[in-house]
């Protein structure tokens, strides 16, 4: 990986991976002394996600939770050419990492269940999986931008509570 990826001639310094998705890899960049995440798109197969064009996806996705007012960071730039996109950094642990420690998640249900209602009311599921999500200063922010239509089999209560506790899911998940 280069140490400087650029985004619409702007030059940022890759401080380390934060993540591979389905749809990319995340990083931890930086310009002008502001920390960013910075998402380059990948096109590596996917066993049980379809995709079209995954840049498009992201500005789209990014437009609908904004109108579904879901608590988001905000996009800074997009490069549909290069396909990759700078948001902001949302600085704090993951759902994923507090379930992992042990740590108490119980405050942020009442936060992800006002989320789905939002998303619901306007025919969208979010991706609930617990790496999704970052609390900072109390609030529970959704860090992807992947949405889809509504499916009840895909909701928080259905679906995405399975992975929210130390369940068999996701016990099975982190022994991958």
């Amino acid at each position: 990986m280069k140490d400087i990826l650029t985004v619409n001639s702007n030059d940022y310094r890759i401080i380390k991976l934060l993540g591979k998705g389905k749809g990319g890899y995340s990083y931890l960049a930086e310009k002008n002394g502001i920390q960013v995440v910075l998402k380059q798109i990948h096109h590596e197969p996917c066993d049980y996600y379809t995709f079209g064009n995954k840049i498009e996806a992201e500005k789209n996705d990014y437009n609908r939770l904004l109108d579904a007012k879901i608590r988001i960071p905000k996009m800074i730039e997009i490069d549909l050419t290069s396909e990759r996109l700078v948001k902001e950094y949302i600085d704090g642990d993951t759902i994923f990492d507090m379930v992992k420690n042990d740590i108490s998640i119980e405050p942020y249900f009442v936060q992800v269940r006002e989320m789905a209602a939002l998303a619901k009311a306007v025919n969208l599921n979010i991706d609930y999986f617990p790496t999704n999500f970052a609390v900072c200063s109390g609030l529970l922010y959704y860090i992807d931008y992947e949405c889809n239509n509504y499916m009840d089999e895909w909701n928080f209560e259905n679906w995405g509570i399975k992975y929210w506790s130390k369940t068999p899911e996701f016990i099975e998940y982190l022994n991958k």
